[in-house]
């Protein structure tokens, strides 16, 4: 099936799908005030579980306790998380619409928001940076496990600006509780989560306590261990226009009388079943504590993060480097190695937050995060290159007591990132990064139309400092939103946005083979910064009894940053290099909550979702891995003891590729999970039973750079328990 061509059609199509006639009432307490931040929601009516606050936005970013100009935003708490479990944050967030994953091997797969990925999706813990390097290559992992996540927000829309310019595809922000910033009212809090599965032979438990000691101070521990073996797949594992390239080779090598290398063309065109070296083991230790002086607190944490994980390699593709190409000490010709990730992080948080009392500001909210970082390459069982990066980062927040019909906050923040690679594949030479950058965020009106503008200098440096190459940018970003709320708490509004981009160490300085990912990836060190001008429009609340949240956006980029393939070799790898022209991207997506049947015991509830991106160069060729049209229907019975939910999600084919980009074919993956609630007196203990890909159809995802070689998962069974008490 081929995806709709016209936006203008795709938009009529989602905008009936996700604007059906709201028929039936709801329970007004669906959109009842999120908690505080550190606080319990207590979910006195079972319908409530279901909520992502569409019709309230309440994000625990500092100042954006209900921003418009952030138009499309989720929110996963602990049941969305334990339904959607992965040991990588991008596949725990791709049922979401406008969110996609790169997907590049089961333990590297980072969220992919609107198209865009990489360096312009900031993944966030408490609001501030991972300081990992998986912004910079998809095969880095994420320092996350979403194990022991408190919730999850996406954020999507202008005003994620604020949280740095590398947000301008969105952000992710990871809440955990390893700083606590409340008194546990038991003597201790337990927190935990364990399951298995059969698709990848999954074995995973976490946990945390809290404890409070006095009547001041918290202390905080959690850990995780995940291990999995290699992924299994229906079919076969490369995609078929490369097994029909694999069987050719094949025939050729027969002919010239080299039966040996044609065996093991034969072989790689013909794995099925599972793909090999996917396996993975990883495990994190955190430790943290709180001291809470009535409205102010203050705490500091301390934690590890290590993972050990497969890198598939590209079927049929060896990898030669050396003194000699192709050929090792004895003359002989080398075989493709096995690589895998070797990860290590340790990383210790600050967090304040001071009441001011009721002078201008109100509150004064501080965040700073240190992180050293180390990720060991291993080609088979030598070490090939070793990337350190040490960062640290912090942030301070001004918020303002409201005046009238005025609120807001303005803020500072500052990174710095001390990046060093050794090896023989040391594709990016050693670089310092450092920005500064100012803030403010304000709001007017509190009638029924709201005036919000937000605004970011960035002042960046960025220095090879291998080569004594130096470029500096300065970038100015902002945003408007004009919003109209009607008595029912529908909003809808347009915002307008100017962002600016600086460049990357990676995207000015790498030259170099990266065997992680299969390519020879060069730089350009006199990229210019990267602007674009933005639209959107939304709408977001209740309409009759269904919960609608729906955004379209146009964005028009001048000097739009990207990696695409040349067709060129060197050193036996395909050549990926950064260019830059203008681009447009054209996307919308939407959601719609709608109660069919509801008795007070038993509800029945609709939820529909979908997204579209059309995104092109200005030379009038696609942007690459741009996810396809995708739908998704789901039919979700709740009661107080049981939850059952059906979904299908659809994925159309993607034929509007990149030059030397295969299309992907359309799929759709049929899934169900049954939840059970034992204890009347605690809800937050559930038993959960879920089946994904019902009818193990193979699927591939357009945003992965191995979509060719790894398919999503087949038939996976999945078991887990959660547990708060």
């Amino acid at each position: 099936m081929k995806a709709l061509a016209s936006p203008t059609a795709i938009a009529a199509v989602l905008a009936l799908s996700l604007g059906a006639n709201p028929a039936f009432a709801q329970d007004d307490e669906r959109t009842s005030s999120a908690p505080a931040e550190g606080e319990e929601r207590v979910d006195d009516d079972v319908h409530n579980r279901q909520s992502d606050y569409q019709g309230n936005i309440i994000v625990s970013a500092d100042g954006l306790a209900q921003l418009d100009i952030l138009a499309g935003t989720s929110v996963f708490e602990a049941e969305e998380i334990q339904r959607n479990l992965n040991g990588q944050l991008g596949e725990v967030l791709a049922k979401l619409p406008g969110v996609s994953a790169s997907s590049f091997a089961p333990g590297a797969s980072r969220p992919v928001l609107r198209g865009f990925q990489g360096e312009r999706v900031r993944v966030l813990v408490d609001g501030i940076g991972t300081a990992d390097v998986s912004n910079t290559s998809v095969d880095h992992a994420t320092t996350i496990d979403p194990l022991t996540a408190e919730r999850i927000e996406v954020l999507r829309g202008p005003a994620t600006l604020l949280f740095g310019s590398q947000a301008i595809g969105g952000a992710v922000n990871v809440i955990d509780k390893r700083i606590p910033t409340r008194i546990p009212d038991e003597g201790f809090h337990f927190d935990g989560l364990a399951a298995l599965d059969t698709a990848s032979d999954l074995r995973t438990a976490g946990a945390s306590v809290d404890v409070p000691i006095g009547e001041v101070l918290v202390v905080h521990f959690d850990g995780t261990w995940r291990e999995t073996d290699d992924l299994e797949i229906p079919g076969f594992q490369v995609a078929p226009e490369l097994r029909a390239e694999l069987l050719e080779e094949a025939a050729e090598e027969e002919e010239e009388g080299e039966f040996e290398e044609a065996e093991e063309f034969r072989e790689a065109a013909n794995q099925a079943g599972f793909v090999p070296n996917t396996a993975s083991e990883s495990w994190t230790v955190n430790g943290g504590l709180g001291v809470i002086l009535g409205e102010s607190s203050l705490g500091f944490s301390v934690g590890y993060y290590d993972t050990n994980y497969g890198i598939p390699g590209r079927p049929g593709a060896g990898h030669h480097h050396g003194e000699e190409e192709g050929e090792d000490e004895d003359g002989e010709e080398e075989g493709e190695e096995i690589v895998s990730i070797d990860l290590q992080q340790l990383r210790a948080d600050m967090r304040a937050d001071v009441f001011l009392g009721d002078g201008f500001f109100s509150r004064l909210k501080l965040r700073a995060g240190f992180s050293d970082y180390t990720h060991t390459e291993f080609e088979g069982d030598e070490v090939g290159t070793v990337f350190d990066s040490k960062g640290l980062e912090a942030r301070a927040v001004l918020e303002q007591n409201p005046r009238g019909a005025s609120r807001g906050s303005i803020g500072v923040q500052f990174r710095h990132r001390d990046f060093f690679a050794e090896g023989a594949e040391a594709y990016v030479p050693p670089n310092l990064t450092d920005q500064f950058a100012v803030f403010g965020l304000q709001e007017f009106g509190t009638g029924p139309i709201q005036i919000e503008l937000a605004a970011r200098a960035e002042f960046t440096s960025v220095e090879d400092t291998l080569n004594r190459v130096s470029r500096d940018f300065d970038t100015l970003s902002g945003a408007l939103g004009v919003i109209y709320e009607t008595d029912d708490a529908l909003r809808a509004g347009v915002n307008v946005s100017r962002a600016e981009r600086a460049p990357s160490a990676e995207e000015l300085f790498s030259n170099g083979p990266h065997i992680a990912t299969q390519a020879f990836e060069i730089g350009d060190p006199d990229l210019a910064v990267e602007s674009a001008w933005g639209v959107e429009g939304f709408v977001r609340g209740r309409i009759g009894g269904a919960e609608v949240s729906f955004a379209v956006f146009n964005q028009w980029f001048d000097d739009y940053i990207y990696l695409t393939e040349t067709g060129l070799e060197e050193d036996e790898l395909p050549v990926f290099v950064y260019l830059q022209q203008d681009a447009d991207y054209f996307g919308l997506e939407g959601e719609v909550t709608l109660p069919l049947f509801d008795n007070g015991d038993i509800g029945l509830i609709a939820d529909l979702r979908g997204s579209y991106i059309d995104a092109r160069l200005a030379d009038g060729s696609s942007v690459p891995r741009i996810p396809p049209l995708s739908l998704l229907g789901a039919l979700e019975l709740q009661s107080n003891a049981f939850d059952l939910r059906g979904e299908v999600q659809w994925f159309a084919s993607q034929n509007e590729v990149a030059e030397f980009e295969t299309p992907t074919d359309d799929f759709a993956f049929v899934n169900a999970v049954a939840s059970w609630r034992p204890l009347a007196s605690n809800e937050h203990v559930t038993l959960q039973l879920a089946v994904d890909n019902i009818f193990n159809v193979t699927g591939r995802r357009h945003a992965s750079f191995t979509k060719d070689f790894v398919p999503l998962p087949g038939r996976n069974i999945r078991a887990s328990v959660r547990l708060s008490f």
